[in-house]
């Protein structure tokens, strides 16, 4: 049975953070796949090397979907690796709510997602910083980055959010969160 024939209910999206990165914590994602298979999600399918992994959850819980794939990746791989659950409908909800979608180029735009609602006065302190050529926005489940240098040149980066709003975080550019919602949708 196919993705299509399935309950977009069942179907989730799992972003890894820090694999492959710089050569650390390197996963090949035919093995991730294979490995997430075994562990008992079904019709696991990843898109480029980064991390992000579209499937159906199969008999395992929703609550419980986070950790299972950070345990199978830890057992199987050796290492730890943040992990964020989401779904189709929250892709949809923070792609409408960009603050930035029609002033600039899309590949200048960022989503910093976020794995817990940052607290209110750490979400105060960070909107008082100004950063030349970076823009953001902050909601519960995500930081909106506009970086007019492009993201590799921003001192807004993934590793500054989550120090400054105290969550776990992990960073897609605006191509990746629209393949992961045309997998889903497919």
């Amino acid at each position: 049975m196919g993705i299509e024939s399935i309950n977009m209910e069942n179907i989730y999206i799992a972003l890894l953070r820090g694999i492959n990165v710089s050569g650390q914590k390197k996963i090949r994602m035919a093995d991730l796949r294979q490995v997430l298979e075994k562990s008992g999600l079904q019709n696991v399918k990843t898109y480029i090397q980064s991390g992000n992994i579209v499937f159906e959850k199969g008999t395992i819980k929703k609550e419980d979907l986070r950790e299972h794939i950070f345990d199978a990746i830890r057992q199987n791989f050796g290492f730890d690796v943040p992990t964020l659950i989401i779904q189709k409908e929250e892709i949809e909800e923070v792609l409408d709510a960009n603050p930035f979608s029609d002033k600039v180029n899309v590949d200048k735009l960022y989503y910093v997602w976020l794995r817990n609602s940052p607290k209110q006065e750490l979400v105060e302190e960070f909107n008082q910083l100004y950063f030349e050529r970076e823009q953001f926005h902050i909601t519960d489940k995500c930081v909106y980055l506009l970086c007019e240098s492009g993201y590799g040149n921003a001192k807004l980066n993934n590793n500054y959010i989550e120090g400054k709003l105290k969550v776990g975080a992990t960073t897609r550019n605006q191509k990746t969160m629209i393949k992961l919602l045309e997998m889903v949708s497919s």
